[in-house]
């Protein structure tokens, strides 16, 4: 496997440019999709009735598969610009990736088929299903991330020897806790925003329990990361790189300050904030890997050894340029259109 210090440094600095965009649309999909995997896992416990059931889907409604659009863009990065590394996580952890996508393609469904039959069983199934398959996803999404904060057992060719039930291990299990938690509270924010009522009322009760929670959890996660990673030892050679925790500790704070002010919006926003100084941190931990190797760091797939040739991350970059904004316009635009408080004329049985 050719490095990438053989080939020049253009091809270095290219590769180095997509770690930051992987990182990046990593961070997006959490922030945007993690709100609605959060409302899809609060639906038992804050929907009373009918309608209320019916504003939570439609809080959601107008958002959830433009929001999927920058997983398939992570992976897709994953693809084109690390082959090797997505090569390995498509063979070594596939059982845990077919289990993620199957969730997502049932809770997709849900969406579509609740309302097809006027049927109190049939509407139940499908409102298990959806919260189900909104907890799924958020769970294993922390599992894998928190073994890639640990380290994956590679082997000399870079495969993967853990297998489904290796990643069950309990650092990657807390982590599969802590974003559980964490999407919970951001999907709670996000009904405050979009619902009315007593649902509205329940859900910033549940955003205000729930923000100790993911506090304490943050706070034990990453005095768990120290003991047990080697997530910061890019912050003890640059010490100044701790400053990026400053983004998800002012975050937590603001969230709990604008949500006790009734400003929902921003506590939003705040959250937005902590997810995405959370990923900052994580992906700086991890570099220059792309997925790290435990207890053999040499076997880590890298941005050294896992990234296309440059013609490939040139052509990707330009086409990056040109379809990112695109994608974020149309967003940005349907965002301003439909995140309003519901009536009960925008729900449709």
């Amino acid at each position: 496997m050719t490095t990438l210090m053989e080939t020049g440094s253009l091809h270095y600095y290219l590769a180095m440019i997509w770690f930051v965009l992987w990182g990046v649309l990593w961070a997006v999909y959490f922030i945007l999709d993690g709100f609605d995997l959060g409302v899809g896992t609060l639906l038992p416990f804050l929907a009373r009735t009918e309608t209320e059931k019916r504003a939570m889907f439609n809080a959601t409604g107008p958002f959830w598969d433009g929001n999927e659009v920058w997983l398939i863009a992570a992976g897709g990065v994953t693809f084109a610009a690390f082959p090797y590394a997505y090569a390995q996580m498509f063979s070594g952890l596939y059982l845990a990736l077919m289990l993620l996508l199957f969730t997502l393609i049932v809770r997709g469904v849900s969406f579509e088929f609740r309302s097809k039959v006027e049927s109190d069983t049939w509407k139940k199934i499908w409102d298990a299903a959806h919260a189900l398959c909104s907890f799924l996803p958020a769970l294993l999404l922390g599992v894998a991330f928190g073994n890639i904060f640990q380290g994956i057992p590679l082997d000399e060719t870079g495969f993967s020897q853990a297998g489904l039930l290796g990643l069950l291990n309990p650092y990657g299990i807390a982590g599969g806790i802590l974003f559980v938690t964490i999407f919970m509270m951001h999907g709670a924010l996000w009904l405050c925003i979009r619902t009315t009522g007593e649902l509205k009322q329940r859900a910033e009760t549940m955003a205000t329990k729930l923000w100790p929670g993911v506090v304490v959890l943050t706070v034990l996660f990453l005095a768990y990361t120290a003991m047990s990673t080697q997530l910061f030892a890019n912050y003890m050679v640059y010490p100044f790189l701790f400053v990026i925790l400053l983004l998800p500790v002012a975050g937590l704070v603001l969230m709990r300050t604008y949500l006790g002010a009734g400003k929902y919006w921003m506590a939003w926003a705040s959250s937005c904030l902590y997810i995405g100084g959370t990923a900052l941190f994580g992906v700086v931990g991890i570099f220059p890997a792309i997925i790290p190797s435990n207890p053999n760091p040499a076997n880590s797939l890298t941005i050294m050894n896992s990234a296309s040739s440059p013609l490939t991350l040139e052509i990707m970059l330009v086409v990056a340029l040109i379809f990112v904004p695109l994608v974020i316009g149309y967003q940005s635009w349907v965002y301003k259109h439909f995140a309003t408080a519901m009536s009960e004329d925008d729900l449709h049985y």
